[in-house]
């Protein structure tokens, strides 16, 4: 009986405590090193438009926003989002993996008249910029996710806009 007790006693001196220590200072250190934090945050970028003009502007560190309306007229105003806002956003990107978005998904240069879309976040210590174009041919998962956090991001644009 003793000798069970004392392998157990063993092996969790000498195995599961040395590896729950690792994982506590691995995880600790990957999560206390990470470029893209909220306490970081600078501001969120998105432009978008046809190629040769990106008229659809906003920035969260100016609060300027523009956009085309209806009648194609050009509209100016100041708007700024909440923190709870720029928090979802940034947890948004996080989720659908913006880090590791490629810089530059750019369609074929035939089309002329496709959307192009330009996403900057922006932190203390890094910035990620991605330009995207609406007839961008790369994997589907990446264009879904591009797709998702350009509507994320102008479904509270929109939101602001009403408030």
């Amino acid at each position: 009986m003793s000798s069970v007790r004392s392998k157990k006693l063993f092996f969790i001196f000498s195995v599961a405590i040395p590896f729950l220590l690792y994982c506590f200072y691995y995880y600790g250190m990957m999560v206390k090193n990470a470029p893209y934090k909220f306490s970081e945050f600078n501001y969120v970028s998105l432009e978008f438009g046809y190629r040769d003009s990106l008229l659809n502007k906003y920035n969260s560190q100016t609060g300027e926003y523009q956009y085309v309306n209806k009648k194609d007229s050009v509209i100016k105003m100041h708007m700024r989002l909440n923190e709870a806002d720029l928090l979802y956003l940034h947890r948004k990107a996080a989720d659908l993996g913006f880090w590791d978005f490629p810089t530059n998904e750019l369609g074929s240069d035939s089309a002329k008249h496709v959307a192009r879309y330009i996403i900057t976040f922006s932190y203390k210590r890094k910035t990620k910029k991605v330009t995207f174009d609406a007839n961008y041919d790369g994997p589907e998962k990446l264009v879904d996710a591009n797709e998702r956090l350009i509507k994320e991001i102008q479904k509270k644009l929109d939101e602001a806009e009403k408030r």
